[in-house]
This record gives structure tokens, sequence and C-alpha cells, in this order.
């Protein structure tokens, strides 16, 4: 099994202007701070951005806010962020809101190699605005498209050189449907280990929806933070 440990600036380097990308994390656990800045240093424009959320001033997503890199963000919220909610007020930032459920279930459908689901949930909201509604067994529902995206960015607590990954706490919300259903992932692993030191049922992604692994040599502070006791 190859080895798929890889240089940041080249893990990052595919990403190019107008191209979707996932990112992993559930508020600031398992976001990807690392290769998150090293996107803002190349810096691609036009991108669609797909998060759970916006992250808060001066981390993650915002730094992509404030360097004029993101045309769309799809999230199920974006209240933490006021750079985020005054760009969209303002029109310089499209804004696609989904429920939190829906959008997770968006992505998993995507690594199952589906179209899409059918739900109930937003029926007579603003939510169902620009969707297929239709009838079954006596209710409407709504048919949510598939997210799929061009690039993966996730972060792990740990991966092995073939991109096995094991996630930490709340970062599993997303991530692990998010390299399935992205058309390369990149991790950010706090510990890289030898093949066949993580127990299999410690994995959480296997390595075959892992392309590219980057080891930290120094863990962002943000993320630090939340790890100190």
């Amino acid at each position: 099994m190859r080895n798929k440990l890889t240089e940041i600036e080249e893990a990052i380097a595919g990403i190019r202007d107008g191209m979707t990308v996932m990112i992993g994390g559930f508020g600031v656990p398992g976001t990807p701070f690392t290769l998150l800045d090293e996107l803002v240093r190349q810096a691609p424009k036009n991108l669609t951005i797909i998060k759970n959320d916006a992250n808060e001033i001066g981390m993650g997503i915002d730094l992509l806010l404030k360097a004029g890199l993101v045309e769309k963000l799809i999230a199920s919220h974006i209240g933490l962020n006021a750079r985020a909610v005054e760009q969209m007020n303002a029109g310089r930032l499209k804004v696609e809101f989904n429920s939190q459920g829906v959008l997770a279930e968006r992505i998993r459908a995507a690594g199952a190699g589906l179209l899409g689901i059918v739900t109930d949930i937003g029926v007579g909201t603003m939510l169902q605005n620009g969707k297929t509604a239709i009838h079954m067994d006596g209710a409407t529902a709504l048919i949510e498209t598939a997210l799929r995206a061009d690039y993966a960015l996730i972060h792990a607590v740990q991966a092995d050189t073939f991109g096995n990954l094991r996630f930490a706490a709340t970062a599993r919300n997303f991530s692990p449907l998010m390299a399935m259903a992205a058309g390369t992932t990149v991790v950010e692993a706090e510990e890289i280990v030898a093949l066949g030191e993580l127990a299999p049922a410690e994995i959480h992604t296997p390595g075959p929806f892992v392309q590219k692994v980057v080891g930290l040599r120094v863990i962002s502070e943000a993320y630090d933070v939340v790890r100190r006791p």
C-alpha cells in the first residue's frame, strides 16, 4: 500500500479557481486550520465552500472570507461569524442554508453514489424555495440534491501512511462523510503512525477515501486552546 504523505504546498496546489471544497469540522473541533492557512496563502478564488459553519472571526473559514476567496458558502449556520453575515447582507457572499441533518445527508448521499435524498424537513419554510416538491404517502416532501466537491480538507487526530484516519469527538460528525463525497481528500493529522498501528475498530475513515496526508509539525493555536484542560 502506497505512502500518501505529502508536503502541504503540494497537497493544496490542486485547488483551482472556481472549485468546490468541503471543509470538515464542527465549529472548532475537526476544522483543518493548517490546511486552510495554506489555502489562503495559495489564494484560489471564486470558491464554493461546504462546511457546517463559518467558524468565528480570525480563524478557519473567516480567513478565506477576509481574503475574498469565497463566492458561495453552503452551511447550516453562520451566526457566529459577523463577517460572513455582513458579506451575505451586502451581496458579496452567496449563502445556501441547510438544516444540519439535511446538510450531512446530502453529503452522505454523494458519497454513496446517490443523486439526492427525499425529506419533509423544510416544507413550508424558506428552505423550500427553489426546490422540487413531491407528494408521497399523503405528505409533501422535498428533493435535496447530493453535495459533491472537488476537494475535501479534513483534520484527523491520527493517520497512518496509507490514509486510514481516526477522528476525535465531534470531528466525526462531518469529516468521514466529506472524505467519501470529494474527488480528492486531503487530511492534516496531528500524529502519523505506521501502516498497521491503528486497530481496525479505531479507524473511522478507511485509506481508500484519502489521497493526501499532511503531518502537522505545529498544531494551530486555535485548536490547541480547545484541547487544553
